[in-house]
């Protein structure tokens, strides 16, 4: 929170490779990367993007899709504690699954 009671979201740039939990793949992470590019799932891991402090560890379904100011967000669910977030697509996304949502 600051003084004017506004919460504010901080971000962390982590760097890092990782396998995806749900297909396998390896992808090399730009410290912006926070689902794999394959097939778009991702891991809930952060409370605020980069922390890596969520206690959850679920993995995160792309269950959907959002288009805003022009710019277009996958709707992640958490399949195991059901939390949502919308996260940027990327250029590497696997455009036909961005698609099909």
């Amino acid at each position: 929170m600051t003084s004017v009671g506004i919460t504010t979201r901080k971000f962390t740039r982590t760097k890092e490779d990782f396998a995806c939990g749900h297909c396998g793949a390896v992808v090399r992470g730009n410290g912006y990367t926070n689902h794999c590019p394959v097939c778009l799932w991702g891991k809930h891991v952060d409370v605020n993007p980069g922390d890596r402090a969520h206690a959850c560890k679920g993995m995160m379904e792309p269950a959907g899709l959002e288009q805003k100011n022009g710019e277009f967000r996958i709707i992640h669910r958490c399949v195991k504690c059901k939390a949502e977030k919308k996260n940027k697509v990327a250029e590497n996304d696997n455009m036909d699954i961005v698609s099909a949502l």
